[in-house]
């Protein structure tokens, strides 16, 4: 058998390998989709649930999980990239950064449900905070971190190989080179770890059991306050996600009809993380392009 037909044969099993992932993808939306059917009703989606009683919606919830990505990624991304920024770019190879990187990546290896049993330690009992939204964003922020800082450290040094020594060579500062040409070249590359952060946090529910709590206080928007647990923007009051409620619906089964509700709750869990990539990718793309001038 010659080269050339080996490499036929071993593209046509890589395209039909990939066929196959594609098209289970495919199929496991098409069935999670199809068994939440009735998923867009407003009644459902902006609906409280009732507490024993058939029907109710995951308004709470759906506004819960929302928060907790906006307030975990506000806390996780400057982190992330900026640990990344560190390592790239200012570490000396030696002992120190050694220990940071097995650090890094034996957090990376830890299971969600540990976790979680630390941010009970620390960000619910040794704070006295309770379960509350910034517990479990937090937690969630711990789980995200070393996957940030690794993807945005070989994002930016991939991005500063070819640009870096031109870039000071023409006299910019080293700081200079870093945010406005190095950073803005590695955001593509970023991007993607964001979006796999963000997928973490919708889908995350044993580490926010421990933290954020299994209650959904009715929501008041007639004021905001971040510190006011009476408030729905408050970080300090209980947050039960959409998976923590799923997980919930199908372990106890509090309502009649809990099999529908978690069916139709995990439709638009999907429908969420698949909105939230696209529009990460778009606004991405309009960032780098604002950056790089192209059009």
């Amino acid at each position: 058998m010659d080269a050339k037909t080996k490499d036929k044969i071993w593209t046509g099993i890589f395209y039909a390998v990939t066929a196959f992932i594609v098209i289970l993808l495919v199929a496991l939306i098409g069935y999670i989709l199809f068994k939440g059917i009735g998923f867009f009703k407003p009644s459902f989606l902006f609906g409280d649930a009732k507490f024993g009683e058939a029907g109710g919606g995951i308004g709470p919830q759906l506004f819960n999980s929302f928060y907790l990505l906006v307030v975990s990624l506000i806390i996780s991304v400057p982190f992330g990239i900026g640990a990344g920024i560190y390592l790239s770019e200012y570490a000396k190879k030696g002992f120190f950064l050694n220990a940071i990187r097995l650090c890094i990546e034996t957090m990376a290896s830890l299971p969600s449900i540990v976790v979680g049993l630390f941010g009970l330690l620390i960000f619910v009992n040794a704070t006295h905070w309770g379960f509350t939204l910034l517990s479990g964003a937090l937690a969630i922020s711990v789980l995200n971190l070393p996957a940030l800082t690794r993807v945005s450290e070989n994002a930016i040094t991939a991005a500063a190989a070819p640009v870096k020594e031109a870039s000071l060579g023409l006299g910019a500062t080293r700081w200079q080179t870093i945010s406005r040409v190095v950073l803005p070249s590695a955001i593509p590359q970023i991007l993607t770890g964001v979006i796999l952060a963000a997928g973490r946090i919708f889908g995350e529910a044993a580490a926010l059991l421990y933290t954020a709590g299994m209650t959904a206080p009715k929501l008041n928007f007639s004021f905001f306050s971040l510190t006011n647990s009476g408030s729905a923007f408050s970080v300090m009051r209980p947050a039960e996600s959409l998976a923590v409620y799923i997980w919930k619906l199908n372990s106890e089964g509090m309502v009649p009809d809990a099999a529908e509700i978690a069916n139709k709750a995990s439709a638009v869990l999907v429908i969420m993380v698949l909105l939230f990539n696209f529009l990460a990718r778009i606004i991405g793309k309009k960032i780098y392009e604002s950056y790089t001038g192209k059009k």
